[in-house]
């Protein structure tokens, strides 16, 4: 195992540790963990080059989700506020506090993944249904 120095935020560093203790782990334990998952991530080259703002991650069920980067929004969140309930780029920033442009990335992004964003919104639809 190899060493490396690691120098955190204070705020980041305490929050980490609270994180760690609540699953019973060391703090040292938890950003091996960490630094494995986004590795891991990484490995698997699903994010797409030619949209730096969307990136996918594994949800609850293991599936990979785009979203946008840093914030936890969904694409197809996005999508639906868009055509579903008709708001418009600025209302849609305004209500999950994004930047215009991270809305409009997410809906050119579906422009060009639109078959893979449609069958997890029509899915989503079938549980509710269910």
């Amino acid at each position: 195992m190899a060493r490396y120095p690691l120098n955190l935020p204070v705020d980041l560093k305490r929050e980490a540790e609270q994180w760690a203790s609540a699953q019973g782990v060391s703090l040292n334990q938890f950003i091996m963990w960490a630094v494995a998952e986004k590795v891991g991530a990484l490995r698997q080259n699903l994010n797409d080059p030619n949209f730096p703002k969307i990136i996918y991650r594994r949800g609850a069920a293991g599936v990979p989700t785009p979203e946008v980067s840093g914030t936890g929004v969904r694409v197809q969140t996005i999508v639906v506020a868009a055509k579903q309930w008709g708001q418009s780029p600025e209302e849609i920033a305004a209500e999950y506090d994004l930047t215009e442009s991270q809305v409009e990335e997410a809906l050119a992004f579906y422009a060009a993944h639109q078959a893979e964003i449609d069958r997890v919104i029509e899915m989503a639809r079938e549980l509710e249904a269910a």
